[in-house]
């Protein structure tokens, strides 16, 4: 029997997902421990992308301070992409390239922890609030896609998703995010 284009398209993300668990175990067990021990001691999780990378950084904010699984008491976390006067204003004033940043630099502290999306790692806003991150004494976890980019190496934690087609990272980048957060309920005891 022959097979249907989802199933097609479905087992070319599994294929992605089997190839990130096998090139990345080492990278996803020190993400879970650096995303749940942010997340126990108190401190803010923010994350950042661009384009579809954007709208999954808002999606997993929300799963922090709504909930994911199960009622509990809301968890400290921002997307960098939801305030759109300060992306403009920054964006004007400092140019695009410091809209996370320098949101970033204004309202973490130290031992938060700031998750970029990216499906290249070779955007320069991206760049720069990693950069930022280690300024700031902000510890970071990158999900990555098509090799890493510059990003990968600056990073404390790189899960780079092994392929190019940036919807199938995606999709795995939205995986790995969910799973993070679930864990970090389990972690926090709800």
């Amino acid at each position: 029997m022959e097979k249907s284009l989802f199933e097609v398209k479905s087992l070319t993300l599994e294929n992605y997902l089997r190839e990130t668990l096998s090139h990345n175990r080492n990278e996803l067990d020190k993400a879970s421990e650096l995303f749940s021990k942010t997340l126990n001691s108190g401190n803010t999780v923010f994350f950042c992308g661009n384009g579809g990378s954007a709208s999954e950084s808002s999606h997993l904010a929300t799963e922090l301070v709504g909930r994911f699984k199960e009622n509990r008491v809301s968890l400290p976390s921002i997307s960098l992409n939801s305030d759109t006067t300060a992306i403009t204003c920054i964006a004007n004033d400092f140019g695009y390239d410091e809209i996370f940043a320098r949101q970033l630099q204004g309202l973490s502290r130290e031992n938060d922890l700031v998750v970029v999306l990216s499906t290249s790692g070779k955007s320069r806003n991206i760049v720069r609030v990693l950069e930022q991150a280690s300024k700031s004494s902000v510890n970071s976890i990158a999900l990555l896609g098509k090799g890493g980019g510059e990003a990968a190496k600056l990073a404390d934690v790189s899960v780079v998703v092994p392929g190019n087609e940036t919807a199938r990272i995606q999709e795995v980048h939205l995986l790995i995010g969910h799973t993070l957060c679930e864990l970090a309920e389990d972690f926090l005891g709800f």
